[in-house]
């Protein structure tokens, strides 16, 4: 009798999915990249790059489709993404400044209540130092041997004296990339890392963060990464092709244009890069998966900023455009969420930290900006603001403000005239309809949400006399 008693109970737990692994933390793990097109991936709709394993985290868990770097700049973003503050309270309003030693991330709150949490990779929030290993300030990662302050290092080693560049030109640290293979080059080493910390936290709740330098400039890769792409014809975008009156001055209307030829130069070893990653992703996933710790493990993909790769002639970052700000941003949550959730309603940075703890059901405390956006991911149904607020780096000359939903952007910027686009129906970003009769309602909303942003959080830009004179002026009409 006692034995069908037994067999009963068992098949009740599982028919209602309880299990001891319920009662158990979750693990954190962030993965971020550098300058990352979101395009590049399969599952945000990308074509030359096949992307099995972050695709994976998107089919098993959920998909940001309109996740923006809260400045789309190296420092700003990663501080923004460890507080959940803006830029302007971290204040790492720009590159090379440092983090406030009075802020808590969320890698802090973790280690506080227990967890073992570690680091590995670029990391940009200790000033000027470069490459730095290891900087004292961990801000709550406790094993940060493998971080280093600066740099897109393509090559590393291991010594008796702790990690280093391997690559070498007159006896100092170089980004050469020459004899580099699936041991040193940086997205392999730096993996390794990571895995060599899970491996030994099996018992023991962990936090890891991972940050590969690449796909960021050089445009430079290992075998056989940087042959596997150079046959295939790069897209050339629509935006290049643009006209001077299609260009806001403050997306370089007098600036220098690249050509298509460039395009064509450079993309396929950011292609090369890209696949590197997804390939040391997938060797996470596997040592989670035979640790029997990926059930138990929120994993995070995302990037700091993106990488405009020739869309409207530039390169690189630090514009509202959407290759510039908008950014992949991939979890898996078991349990919390479903198997291919999508959010579409703009988030951004400093919506992270209170999101992802409240997934952990991690209690954290802290005063911070941003939202609790689980809700969405859970596919609840939650009253949300869709919006999001961006900002420039530290340049009043260059200062612009920019609100975001999952289908408008207005920007105002200290140089020119407010632009708004329609991101449905304009894609490319190429008209501005800010002063279209049908789009009046849609810019004053998001002038006035705009507007409370600045006064709420403080932004000094809000204040800058142009910006100031133009959003006035939109309130009135």
């Amino acid at each position: 009798m006692k034995h069908w008693i037994a067999v009963i109970i068992f098949c009740w737990l599982g028919l209602t999915g309880w299990s001891a692994e319920k009662n158990k933390p979750f693990n954190l793990l962030v993965i971020q990249t550098d300058e990352h097109h979101f395009k590049t991936l399969g599952c945000y709709g990308g074509k030359i790059v096949k992307t099995p394993h972050l695709d994976w985290i998107a089919k098993h868990g959920a998909k940001a489709t309109s996740f923006y770097a809260t400045t789309p700049v190296c420092s700003p973003s990663r501080g923004a993404l460890l507080s959940g503050k803006f830029p302007q309270h971290t204040p790492v309003t720009n590159n090379n400044i440092r983090l406030d030693d009075k802020i808590v991330t969320f890698a802090e709150v973790l280690r506080r209540k227990g967890y073992a949490t570690g680091y590995a990779g670029k990391w940009h929030l200790d000033g000027t130092g470069k490459p730095q290993w290891a900087p004292k300030r961990n801000f709550g990662f406790a094993d940060n041997r493998f971080m280093f302050n600066r740099g897109h290092w393509k090559k590393f080693a291991d010594g008796p004296d702790g990690p280093r560049v391997a690559a070498r030109r007159n006896g100092k640290p170089h980004y050469g990339v020459e004899g580099a293979d699936e041991k040193s080059f940086s997205t392999d080493w730096l993996t390794d890392k990571a895995i060599d910390f899970v491996n030994a936290n099996k018992k023991k709740p962990f936090c890891y963060m991972v940050s590969y330098p690449d796909p960021h400039g050089p445009n430079t890769v290992r075998a056989p990464y940087k042959k596997m792409f150079a046959n295939v014809k790069v897209p050339i975008p629509r935006s290049l092709n643009k006209t001077r009156e299609q260009t806001p001055l403050w997306g370089g209307r007098n600036g220098p244009r690249f050509t298509a030829d460039t395009i064509r130069l450079l993309m396929p070893n950011y292609y090369g890069m890209v696949k590197c990653i997804d390939d040391n992703v997938g060797r996470i996933l596997a040592a989670l998966r035979k640790n029997g710790q990926l059930e138990s493990t929120v994993i995070v993909f995302t990037a700091d900023h993106g990488d405009l790769c020739g869309e409207h002639g530039r390169l690189n970052k630090g514009v509202p455009y959407e290759g510039s700000a908008r950014i992949p941003f991939l979890i898996h949550c078991p349990g919390k969420i479903k198997s291919g959730t999508v959010v579409n309603e703009a988030l951004s940075c400093v919506d992270f930290l209170p999101t992802v703890m409240a997934l952990m059901d991690v209690k954290h405390g802290l005063k911070v900006a941003g939202r609790d956006a689980s809700g969405l991911f859970r596919g609840e149904a939650v009253k949300w603001n869709d919006i999001a607020f961006l900002r420039s780096t530290s340049n009043p000359r260059q200062a612009w403000l920019c609100a975001v939903t999952d289908r408008y952007k207005l920007v105002y910027a200290s140089a020119g005239k407010p632009w708004l686009y329609d991101l449905q129906k304009d894609p490319d970003e190429l008209t501005n309809l800010f002063t279209d009769p049908a789009y009046q309602k849609t810019a004053r909303e998001l002038t006035a949400a705009l507007a409370n942003y600045c006064q709420q959080q403080n932004d000094p830009y809000g204040d800058q006399p142009k910006i100031k004179a133009a959003m006035a002026a939109a309130l009135k009409k």
